[in-house]
């Protein structure tokens, strides 16, 4: 029982370091409830296995009540990781130090959208090989690799029992990567990831409760409930996109009608919007999507319609979001949100209008617009926290 207890303050220590950035011992106790002495104990340990470092004499304060506090963080060169996302027609690659601080980065274009699983052994060596040597490292030297997947995702176990990028079902991609790579690869839903990387690098940061909402070329969301990833009892959860909106309504790709995806998506606008619109001078959908846009603002009436649809649909998911979880702060996140038609004022309004009303504001909506690399760098997040399990692994078997 002592032991459990050990291994348990180890990790709470370590994961209250992580997300602090910068932390004194004595906040450490306050935070994690664990006493001063065994705080000092455990950190003393942490040091010894080159996991955090001191920073030197926190300065700030009132220096003439004593001592200045000194503060921990984690110590960047202690592990190096990768954090990959497997999007559309796109594999970016982030590598990461232990601290969370960028090394290098590559994007590799696919000559295609759906991949065997097999095909993706060779695709993320080679991947993984560039952007390790832009930062002047090895694979070897990596300790973990992360991998953001869109569709349904058992992360606990590492099988993907469906996504639009891969040609097969229930495929355990965890382990046959990691036979590929000869690291250990974690892999999640990307928009899981997406949550991660709000929380540790984003706007997510000290907020302990907010939905994080991905819109690309599908609808992803990410669950953080008291600084914790939510992800469900069979791994799952969390599937924004396939909450049902329409009775028999369009089809979407999972293969199920009326999902939300279906028409908010990329693909459910092109589609939509493909029996009246001309696409020969676009080559891919983001060009289509961008002229779509720009017919939108310039007075089309059908693409108005289009998008002016996609908006209702979004709001009447998102009051549901909200009604269920109440959480203080909503991210709308992803390179999707250049475009506001998502993010309107009408779209927010309607939002407003159907949550449940009481005597005190709704929750915040905050819009982060950014590409591929921000999902690696959750996936990065994500092999962080799988690294840091194995060393707390193993400074249990030291100290047994």
């Amino acid at each position: 029982m002592v032991t459990d207890q050990r291994d348990a303050g180890r990790r709470l220590v370590f994961s209250a370091i992580r997300k602090a950035g910068r932390i004194a011992r004595v906040d450490l106790a306050r935070i994690t409830n664990i006493s001063a002495a065994t705080v000092t104990s455990i950190t003393a340990e942490l040091i010894r296995e080159g996991l955090i470092e001191e920073t030197g004499p926190n300065t700030e304060g009132d220096l003439r009540r004593g001592r200045p506090r000194v503060d921990l963080k984690v110590r960047g060169p202690a592990r190096y990781v990768a954090g990959m996302k497997l999007a559309y027609d796109t594999l970016t690659v982030a590598v990461l130090d232990f601290e969370g601080e960028l090394v290098s980065e590559s994007h590799m274009r696919l000559s295609r959208v759906r991949h065997s699983a097999e095909e993706l052994g060779p695709l993320f060596a080679l991947a993984l090989d560039q952007a390790a040597e832009q930062g002047g490292l090895k694979r070897s030297d990596l300790a973990g690799v992360g991998l953001g997947v869109s569709g349904t995702v058992d992360a606990n176990n590492g099988v993907v029992y469906w996504s639009p990028g891969l040609k097969e079902r229930n495929v355990p991609l965890r382990d046959m990567l990691q036979s590929h790579l000869g690291v250990p690869v974690f892999v999640d839903n990307d928009a899981n990831l997406v949550a991660m990387a709000e929380m540790f690098f984003g706007q997510g940061r000290g907020v302990s409760d907010f939905i994080v909402l991905t819109i690309e070329s599908g609808v992803g969301m990410g669950i953080v409930i008291n600084g914790e990833l939510y992800r469900g009892a069979r791994g799952c959860g969390a599937e924004f996109g396939h909450t049902k909106v329409q009775l028999d309504g369009a089809l979407c790709r999972c293969g199920q009608r009326g999902c939300l995806e279906a028409y908010v998506a990329d693909y459910a606008l092109l589609r939509e919007a493909a029996t009246t619109t001309d696409f020969n001078d676009q080559a891919t959908a983001q060009e289509k999507l961008q002229s779509l846009v720009e017919a939108a603002r310039g007075g089309d009436q059908t693409a108005q319609m289009i998008f002016e649809r996609a908006g209702r649909m979004f709001a009447m998911g998102l009051a549901n979001i909200v009604n269920i979880f109440d959480p203080q702060l909503i991210i709308l996140s992803g390179e999707r949100m250049q475009f506001d038609y998502l993010y309107a004022d009408e779209v927010l309004d309607s939002i407003r209008k159907s949550i449940v009303q009481i005597d005190a504001d709704p929750p915040e909506v905050r819009i982060h617009k950014w590409g591929d690399l921000m999902w690696a760098m959750g996936a990065a997040a994500y092999a962080i926290d799988g690294v840091a399990e194995i060393a707390m692994q193993q400074i249990a078997g030291h100290a047994a």
